[in-house]
């Protein structure tokens, strides 16, 4: 008889298991966006690729300012982006033929999600013929809104 009762509880008793199941499933329900901003972070270490949802930070030169608002503007309308920074007159260098040159360039930063990277190089790209387009992929901690 000891031994049925080890196996069935008596109805007015609980089982310990079973609050160790729900501790568990509560603690799992709290630390889920932690764990998930964590296996984010780990999968784009590892894979060298970004997942769409985080924020990028995009720097393109432009030839000059007129064209540098032209485009700010553009992209704003087209929601590709949330902000736009005109930084004027950067000085870059560059090696261009084997030589050394320099230019007075407009330099933006144009921050938007990351999962409209592509859309947003593709406009760009038909404003104006661009040696370079750096992107810079961060996750921020403050809320883009788009």
């Amino acid at each position: 008889m000891d031994r049925l009762g080890s196996r069935c509880p008596l109805p007015g008793s609980t089982r310990p298991s079973i609050f160790i199941c729900l501790l568990i499933l509560t603690a799992s329900l709290l630390t889920y966006p932690v764990l998930r901003t964590l296996s984010l972070q780990f999968l784009s270490v590892l894979t060298g690729s970004y997942v769409s949802g985080t924020y990028s930070i995009v720097f393109v030169n432009c030839p000059n300012e007129q064209i540098a608002r032209d485009i700010a503007r553009a992209i704003l309308d087209k929601k590709l982006a949330a902000s736009v920074n005109i930084l004027p007159k950067a000085s870059s260098l560059y090696y261009w033929n084997g030589e050394i040159e320099e230019a007075t360039e407009v330099l933006l930063l144009i921050k938007t999600k990351t999962s409209k990277i592509h859309m947003l190089s593709s406009y760009i790209r038909h404003w104006i013929k661009l040696r370079d387009l750096l992107l810079l992929f961060k996750q921020l901690r403050a809320h883009v809104v788009i």
